[in-house]
């Protein structure tokens, strides 16, 4: 039985003077829709009988098929603590998204997750939980309204007030997000000025991708009031840290973590060591997934603390993946590479798919590589056994179509529209004549 009923939660909106609800869903590229409704229409969406016109968002379906149904999750209620002072408050509900013959749509991001979490428990598994770490900058607005480039501290990594002066927007952030029911781990300055991350209590991985897109949405409107821009774009700035979002992960039976084990190497089951190898197996192949945008290839790059070498350790932090040292029901692996432009029900879905292959197929990591991979030079890396993770979205779009086990993470719909967007936005980029260019060899040729 979850935490919501129907009825509690028409009881509730109407103790809480809610006037609007947004049903909220994703699309395949990451972006949160929302269908708003008046309070005289909550009845009929907990009924599941409200529709919209599915041809109107981004790689859905045709004209020709576009009555869809939004299926609210009642365990998602929430109330926005930002509109109490509007005379109404709004509150919003995540959906999953239904074709007209009422089944589950192939092309949904939320419900194709569940569909591979099915799978999971096929192999015995119940839980596949999720700690995320996403990292964003806050810029400046201008008069009107617009970002601009200037940061607004000059902080460091866990620095104080007063060089972060962002300090109270975060801290704003982090209470309506502590309202709205989220179990915050940590909050501080990120190693870049003007970056931050905030850390939440893992979740199973339904709710931690929920909890990611309505993170963002909370971020960037909490910024707004702060007369800031919150950015998730992984590398908005030459020179400095790009915005990652570390993937925590571990797989559980019950009430036990099943990468723990007491006698094993590193004190992880033979269970973690397979996950692991088809996790890194599959890296050239689910990086399109995890990295989805042109600029996602620029915060990969040597230099920065961001993974662009597949290979794992439990001791440093260069490579795609570490072991966290916390053992017990903690015990994990972190995938270091996904920035938070993923759309998070796609990466985890892939993710989980290339560790059940890794399990499946009873695989073995290569050897940890504990030296720092970027003081390494390629003979080196070589010599390890180290290869690069793809160094641009083309590359990576190429390795994507070649991997049938990333592919059937994401089913035939949401892989050959993810592809289609993909490569529409891979070309506007290649066919641009960008300022780095004509600053290089406007006046030397």
């Amino acid at each position: 039985m979850g935490m919501y009923t129907k009825e509690s939660i028409l009881q509730l909106s109407e103790e809480q003077n809610v006037k609007f609800i947004r049903l909220q869903f994703t699309d395949i590229l990451g972006t949160v829709k929302n269908v708003e409704i008046p309070i005289s229409q909550l009845e009929k969406a907990l009924d599941n009988k409200m529709m919209f016109d599915g041809s109107s968002i981004e790689g859905f379906v045709r004209i020709e098929e576009s009555d869809m149904y939004l299926y609210p999750d009642l365990d998602t209620w929430v109330i926005f603590p930002w509109t109490a002072e509007k005379g109404g408050k709004v509150a919003r509900l995540i959906c999953d998204v239904y074709g007209s013959d009422l089944k589950p749509f192939p092309g949904d991001p939320r419900s194709n997750l569940k569909r591979v979490l099915k799978e999971m428990e096929k192999f015995g598994f119940s839980n596949f939980n999720l700690g995320p770490e996403p990292e964003f900058f806050l810029f400046k607005l201008d008069e009107n309204g617009d970002p601009t480039l200037d940061l607004n501290d000059n902080g460091g990594y866990f620095d104080l007030a007063p060089t972060d002066l962002g300090e109270n927007c975060r801290r704003d952030i982090v209470l309506e997000l502590e309202e709205m029911g989220f179990e915050i781990e940590a909050s501080h300055h990120e190693e870049a000025p003007g970056q931050h991350e905030i850390d939440f209590k893992y979740a199973d991985a339904v709710k931690a991708c929920d909890q990611i897109q309505t993170f963002k949405l909370v971020v960037k409107t909490i910024a707004r009031k702060h007369g800031l821009h919150a950015t998730f774009m992984p590398k908005p700035l030459f020179g400095v840290a790009g915005s990652g979002m570390h993937f925590n992960m571990s797989l559980f039976k019950n009430e036990e973590n099943a990468f723990y084990d007491e006698h094993g190497e590193l004190k992880m089951s033979e269970t973690a060591f397979q996950f692991l190898a088809g996790v890194l197996k599959h890296a050239p192949g689910f990086t399109a997934v995890t990295n989805p945008t042109v600029n996602s290839y620029k915060r990969l790059v040597p230099g920065y603390e961001a993974p662009c070498y597949i290979a794992w350790s439990a001791q440093n932090r260069s490579p795609l993946v570490r072991i966290p040292s916390s053992r017990g029901l903690s015990t994990r692996i972190e995938v270091r590479s996904v920035d938070p432009t993923a759309n998070p029900y796609l990466a985890m879905a892939v993710l989980l798919k290339a560790g059940l292959s890794g399990i499946e197929d009873q695989l073995t990591p290569p050897h940890s590589v504990d030296k720092n991979i970027y003081n390494m030079i390629k003979s080196e890396r070589m010599e390890e056994g180290v290869i690069d993770l793809p160094s641009n979205l083309h590359e990576a779009l190429e390795q994507l179509k070649q991997d049938e086990v990333i592919k059937a993470g994401l089913g035939k719909h949401i892989f050959e529209n993810f592809i289609e967007a993909k490569e529409i936005e891979w070309d506007m980029f290649r066919t641009q004549v960008h300022p780095w260019e004509r600053e290089q060899y406007m006046r030397m040729y």
